[in-house]
């Protein structure tokens, strides 16, 4: 099965009006937990980015907060390495905690779930090299930039999509009377 019909299957590959994070709205959404909260989807995904890096060398797979955990510890099992993952920290960045350790030189694979921007995969490598470690490679469950954000190690992307967005007065779905389903995800207001 490919990664698209992993999703598709999840019912983790939505259709409709939706207000992302930032704010804009799309017609499109990947809700990852619909693929992380079973075995039966997140086990093939994570294997490909583990047989994509068996080789590599890594000694311990790390990952940002929140569905980079379970990647951690999914990818880790499957190459027999520890999963450890880094959060937030008061000043924006992240940082390793709760006894996580990486030596200085050790060999890293960053793993995480959906890239758009970039910006925690970067939060993530800051905190490996700020400890000393050397990052082999990066695996995602799927890059939503359409393979726009620039990762500088070696990288596997299992679902590459790029979706269009549109800032709210621009959004045709708005304009047709579409009611967008807003704040999907750990954005969600209840």
């Amino acid at each position: 099965m490919t990664a698209l019909e992993i999703f598709r299957e999840a019912g983790a590959f939505l259709e409709g009006h939706f207000v992302y994070t930032s704010g804009r709205h799309g017609n499109r959404y990947l809700e990852k937990f619909r693929v992380l909260e079973r075995a039966a989807y997140a086990e093939p995904l994570c294997r490909m980015i583990a047989d994509r890096f068996s080789g590599s060398g890594a000694e311990v797979v790390a990952a940002p907060t929140t569905g980079g955990i379970i990647m951690a510890y999914e990818v880790g099992r499957i190459l027999a390495l520890p999963g450890i993952f880094c959060e937030k920290d008061a000043a924006g960045g992240r940082v390793f905690r709760r006894g996580f350790e990486i030596r200085r030189g050790q060999k890293v694979l960053v793993v995480d779930d959906i890239v758009t921007t970039g910006g925690s995969l970067r939060d993530t490598y800051d905190a490996v090299e700020r400890l000393g470690g050397d990052i082999v490679g990066v695996g995602v469950l799927a890059d939503r930039s359409g393979g726009k954000v620039e990762v500088p190690y070696p990288y596997l992307a299992c679902l590459e999509v790029s979706f269009d967005t549109w800032a709210p007065e621009d959004c045709p779905l708005c304009a047709a009377g579409d009611v967008p389903e807003a704040h999907r995800g750990s954005a969600a207001v209840s």
